[in-house]
């Protein structure tokens, strides 16, 4: 049996996806004119209450593209240490904006309203950058799939209010976080000036990431997409996968996030594992006791035909997803609990 958990980004269309895909109707995006791509844009700022989106081909170029919109060369943003923007998107902050991170050691990568606070540079201070953004990360990457307390963001907002500081939400996964929180996207989006949202993880679609923000925000963002290549035509093949992953995928989730529960039970129980991240969505992140190299497990796995990543350190990472089948899992935790 093949078991790939390396990511979420491993899954291929549903059969439903696809037959939206080649039904949709497309148009030449750069001018606007695909009506699927319209429509998933309209979708969205209207699930979210923000007044206009924009279709990117990846959640990397969303995420740089918001950015430069709220920054200026020389310009400082906020973050936490464990942040996708600093450390998985080939130091675009650096190259794109000429931004420097003020980098934050949080709690698995969710940083709290007192320590933005603290990190704010004082702005008639002219030898230190000028702070200007602070990007959140909701769920959590390399934090586990952690998961923010919604009252912690609205302090951060305060926080930038007081200091005139823009706020841009990396939601790269905000879908898990979603379904096991109480808040609604419409929460998000009265909150953050921006938002990047994923496709193409845990919703399962090929391709595909939406910048959601202000007008004004987004007619610049379209500008900005042009300057970093990503004008493309008839996407609206792509577009009408989100269409359809919103419609039909969001609530899958939780199966992903059961199993994920179900995989860090087993993993409590081994003996070669040194600790386990809470699991509150699909990833989990454990450590080997210091007796193992995570290179000879990932190693061990691979020959039983399971595919996980490692991020050094002894630390290992598992992603489900919604291609991972019950029998799949059910190999997973026998594999996993005869390793002792």
């Amino acid at each position: 049996m093949k078991v790939n958990l390396i990511s979420d980004t491993v899954t291929k269309p549903s059969q439903g996806m696809l037959d939206a895909m080649f039904s949709a109707q497309v148009g030449d995006d750069v001018f606007k004119e695909d009506p699927s791509v319209n429509s998933l844009e309209s979708e969205l700022a209207k699930l979210f209450e923000m007044e206009a989106a924009l279709f990117f081909p990846s959640g990397t170029m969303t995420n740089q593209t918001a950015i430069k919109i709220h920054t200026q060369p020389g310009d400082q943003l906020i973050c936490d240490h464990y942040s996708h923007v600093y450390n998985y998107e080939g130091g675009g902050v650096s190259f794109n904006s000429a931004v420097s991170c003020r980098l934050i050691e949080g709690n698995r990568g969710r940083i709290t309203a007192s320590q933005v606070e603290e990190s704010v540079n004082p702005p008639d201070f002219y030898h230190s950058p000028k702070t200007r953004l602070v990007c959140l990360e909701n769920s959590t990457n390399k934090g586990g799939g952690a998961v923010y307390d919604f009252k912690e963001i609205i302090d951060i907002r305060e926080i930038c209010d007081t200091h005139n500081l823009a706020f841009h939400l990396d939601g790269a996964r905000l879908w898990n976080a979603l379904e096991v929180t109480d808040e609604k996207p419409k929460d998000y989006g009265k909150v953050f000036d921006t938002i990047s949202l994923c496709l193409s993880k845990g919703l399962g679609c090929p391709v595909g990431s939406v910048l959601l923000g202000s007008q004004v925000h987004i007619n610049n963002a379209l500008r900005i997409r042009k300057i970093f290549g990503g004008g493309m035509r008839q996407a609206g093949y792509l577009a009408a996968a989100g269409s359809y992953a919103i419609q039909h995928h969001r609530k899958d989730l939780n199966e992903d996030h059961r199993k994920a529960k179900e995989i860090e039970s087993v993993l409590l129980t081994c003996n070669y594992v040194e600790t386990v991240e809470p699991v509150s969505t699909n990833i989990i992140i454990f450590s080997l006791i210091s007796a193992n190299s995570e290179l000879d497990f990932i190693g061990n796995l691979n020959q039983k035909g399971i595919d996980l990543i490692t991020l050094g350190k002894r630390k290992i990472r598992i992603v489900t997803h919604r291609d991972y089948s019950q029998e799949q899992h059910d190999y997973v935790l026998t594999t996993l609990a005869k390793m002792n």
